[in-house]
């Protein structure tokens, strides 16, 4: 489907992804203002209808769900038996169907899987991307749009039966007013017309994506690379119920969160402005010469310049001087802790005393 924005002033894409509007770093401040929307292309929608939905994606997902009320707002993953995840979508239920908001790289195989799950259950999960569009911004931006549901970023509040890994008071984005809504293609045109007739303020994803960055926020497209456990880039904050029934890769999320460690963790990154190169995801990350990581996410915030998201080696000091590698070479970037070293290992178990041998 062919973007509706594509008329806007000054547009730059990436095939129908709006990369921005020619000032990315004038749009974050604006999309942080409620000033403007942001089209996300690059996010899909899903619908899951049929009476037994929510218990059945209850027994699917980390999240509980089956008695998510209609209209507020959560998140799920989608886990492999050893824990990784492999899917995450926001959730928000109408009270008929439940919309999921899912990468558009993750859409296709989230919808394979829960497709191949449905068994005998009245449930009917269905791709709806072809008569809707995601649109962003905060929630005071996106109130005027005629919206099927409205999804508001939970992130990072800690959710009931979550818990938060970030010690940091107060978190980056406790002021962070992020919604997505999922409007039908006709709407999506008139937002795209006003924006043309310069009577709305659009931005692009590259604002987004700062945003997000700035914030710790961890998304599925970016930080979950197939080894990734929900504890490593502190997910279990809005997406992980500790305490719900079973589902698959539970055994391993309680074993990583009672009894372990992690073995990598998310830092954020701080990188040399004094080069105009923006690593790339997948770039590694060196300590001292030695890979000890990969960068996950890399932007230029409208404040803060460049930065960037990575995860590292649970036992990267904390203090490491870092570099990430760029074409031709490496620059510096100077790391702050998200997920600790010590992130994990919560359930307090008691110690048996050795028995001495009988003389």
């Amino acid at each position: 489907m062919t973007s509706p924005f594509h008329d806007v002033p000054a547009a730059v894409f990436d095939g129908d992804v709006l990369l921005h509007v020619g000032s990315p770093l004038r749009e974050q401040r604006a999309l942080e203002q409620g000033e403007a929307i942001v089209p996300r292309a690059d996010r899909a929608v899903l619908t899951v209808s049929g009476e037994d939905r929510l218990s059945w994606l209850d027994s699917l997902t980390s999240q509980a769900l089956a008695a998510l009320p209609a209209g507020v707002s959560t998140e799920l993953l989608v886990l492999d038996p050893q824990g990784h995840v492999e899917h995450a979508a926001a959730v928000v239920d109408d009270g008929v169907r439940t919309w999921l908001i899912a990468d558009r790289t993750d859409a296709e195989g989230l919808l394979a899987w829960l497709t191949r799950m449905r068994f005998r259950l009245r449930v009917d999960p269905q791709d709806v991307s072809a008569e809707h569009v995601v649109i962003g911004g905060t929630a005071a931006a996106v109130a005027d749009i005629a919206s099927a549901v409205v999804w508001r970023d939970p992130w990072p509040a800690v959710a009931a039966g979550g818990w938060g890994y970030a010690a940091v008071d107060p978190h980056p984005a406790a002021s962070r007013d992020w919604a997505e809504a999922v409007v039908p293609v006709a709407v999506a045109e008139q937002l795209a017309a006003e924006a043309v007739r310069g009577e709305r303020s659009v931005a692009g994803t590259l604002a987004a994506e700062a945003l997000r960055i700035a914030a710790w926020r961890p998304r599925a497209g970016a930080e979950a690379d197939g080894r990734t456990l929900p504890h490593e880039v502190d997910w279990l904050r809005t997406a992980v119920h500790l305490s719900k029934g079973c589902y698959r890769g539970q055994e391993t999320v309680a074993k990583v969160h009672n009894l372990g460690h992690p073995p990598r963790r998310l830092v954020s990154l701080q990188l040399d402005g004094s080069d105009a190169v923006l690593p790339e995801p997948g770039a590694e990350v060196r300590a001292d010469g030695e890979v000890v990581g990969v960068l996950t996410s890399a932007a230029r915030h409208y404040e803060e310049g460049p930065i960037a998201l990575a995860l590292v080696r649970r036992t990267t000091p904390v203090d490491a001087a870092l570099t990430v590698a760029v074409d031709g070479g490496e620059i510096t970037a100077a790391q702050e802790q998200i997920v600790p070293p010590d992130a994990g290992r919560t359930a307090s178990v008691p110690r048996m005393p050795r028995l001495s041998r009988r003389r």
